[in-house]
């Protein structure tokens, strides 16, 4: 978050999160799109070679996800999901780290994929799966309790107020994720807003699916890999946020 962001303090944290409140207490309607443009700079020949190449191997539609034991070659112990991966450095460095998990990644920007796609190559990963659709479109197509893990790692603010109802964070959106979580399941968010994190905060405390852990929120856990992002955030002297939401 900035430089004046709050740190150490959850009652910091809960103010923000009361303001969020002031804002909006219904459901938020959902925009056209979750996210904005899906293509940046032209891909390097090497890229668009990887992507034709590797793409149809990995990618997934809608349909896919009312199965996704079906998804992995091999047995996966749990199925975990990300939502805007960005480069892939956290999917796929969580994919390496745990082989007997399957993951799926929801990004629609295609420059994240092809650095993704490069990753998983390199590593020589089978347990990852990519989306490039509305990453809420596929979690409602997901069986009840089937996931174990969701991240929602650094989504676009969308800051201004027309556009606030594009973020991923809703109450809607939080109703299908707690759907689609198993008991005891984390759902992880961070940010580096302070506008974005009282609002998930108060949407969360709003709802009956799940439980804040108050430790922690303003380290990064222990276990995620990090991102280009999140580097690029903490060089630049803000301080990002990091929530964990346990499923009850």
């Amino acid at each position: 978050m900035g430089e004046n962001g709050p740190r150490g303090s959850a009652q910091a944290l809960l103010r923000l999160s009361a303001e969020a409140s002031k804002t909006s207490s219904e459901l938020e309607p959902r925009g056209s799109r979750l996210y904005g443009r899906s293509r940046g700079k032209t891909l390097r020949r090497d890229a668009r070679e990887r992507l034709q190449r590797l793409l149809p191997l990995l990618e997934l539609n809608e349909e896919d996800a009312a199965a996704p034991a079906a998804l992995f070659k091999k047995q996966t112990s749990d199925l975990w999901l990300e939502i805007g991966f960005g480069g892939g450095e956290h999917l796929v460095g969580q994919a390496a780290a745990r082989p007997d998990v399957g993951f799926i990644g929801c990004e629609p920007f295609l420059n994240g994929v092809a650095k993704a796609l490069s990753l998983v190559e390199t590593l020589n990963l089978d347990n990852v799966r990519i989306f490039r659709g509305d990453a809420l479109r596929l979690i409602a197509r997901l069986p009840d309790a089937s996931l174990g893990r969701l991240f929602v790692l650094f989504p676009d603010p969308w800051p201004k107020r027309r556009h606030n109802k594009r973020r991923v964070i809703s109450e809607g959106s939080l109703a299908e994720f707690a759907r689609a979580l198993s008991a005891g399941a984390e759902l992880r968010f961070a940010t580096d807003v302070d506008d974005y994190a009282g609002w998930t905060l108060a949407r969360a405390l709003r709802s009956t699916a799940f439980r804040w852990r108050e430790t922690g929120w303003n380290e990064p856990w222990p276990d995620a890999p990090q991102t280009r992002y999140q580097a690029k955030s903490l060089s630049h002297g803000r301080r990002p946020v990091y929530l964990t939401f346990e499923r009850l």
